[in-house]
């Protein structure tokens, strides 16, 4: 069993630890202040390079990547190395903002610019501030909190608004009629608060839907949550 909980080891060495919290938002305000326009990608890490999702990951990333914007993920395997990997081929910037993990989680091959943060919530910072749009691919417990956290963040006018893009009908569907048939249907949250949550199935879609938002501060596609 692990004994080294980083949540319940906060106590211990604040000061220390309050350092290498300032290291790593320097490091990263450092390194990525050139990427913009920037796509952040997530998705889950446990789907294979056999799935078909994963091929449509990386199809994604690379229309973006033609289309101008440099691309970001988690940096591990699955569907953010294929989006490395689209990002690559279109000959953009390909960004991997690693974890360390337990067991570790090595970064994938196709990044040209990787970090690796200790602490999730500095990582989360960085894949949200330089971000133009976000593309959320079928994913587990990882995806779902950043999911969640970036709609939050939007709600409560945290940071600026932009399409969040939930990519496979197929997969997100019932998240969605969960969301609709309990959760809105009992007053815990409003339709207006999902007004830039999208659905798309084609990555050509996706490309185009996050054109037309940067360019013309329009949002295309289906909306994820109506009553």
């Amino acid at each position: 069993m692990n004994n080294d909980f980083e949540i319940n080891q906060l106590a211990k060495e604040e000061s220390w630890r309050l350092f290498r919290i300032m290291g790593e938002l320097v490091e990263g305000f450092d390194s990525l202040a050139d990427i913009v326009p920037a796509v952040t990608i997530y998705g889950s890490a446990r789907l294979k390079a056999d799935n078909k999702w994963y091929t449509q990951a990386e199809e994604i990333a690379y229309r973006l990547g033609k289309a101008g914007f440099s691309i970001m993920t988690g940096g591990g395997p699955g569907f953010m190395e294929a989006a490395n990997k689209g990002a690559r081929e279109a000959g953009v910037k390909s960004i991997g903002l690693n974890i360390h993990l337990t067991p570790e989680q090595a970064c994938n091959i196709y990044t040209d610019k990787s970090i690796t943060f200790h602490h999730f919530f500095v990582r989360k910072v960085m894949l949200v501030k330089y971000a133009t749009a976000f593309v959320i691919m079928p994913g587990g417990l990882g995806t779902l909190d950043e999911l969640t956290e970036v709609l939050n963040l939007i709600e409560t006018q945290k940071m600026r608004p932009f399409p969040v893009i939930l990519f496979s009908s197929e997969y997100w569907r019932g998240f969605l009629d969960w969301l609709k048939d309990t959760v809105l249907a009992n007053g815990t949250i409003s339709e207006e608060d999902f007004e830039l949550l999208r659905v798309f199935d084609s990555p050509a879609e996706v490309a185009n839907a996050v054109v037309q938002w940067y360019t013309k501060q329009e949002v295309m596609g289906r909306r994820a949550l109506q009553r």
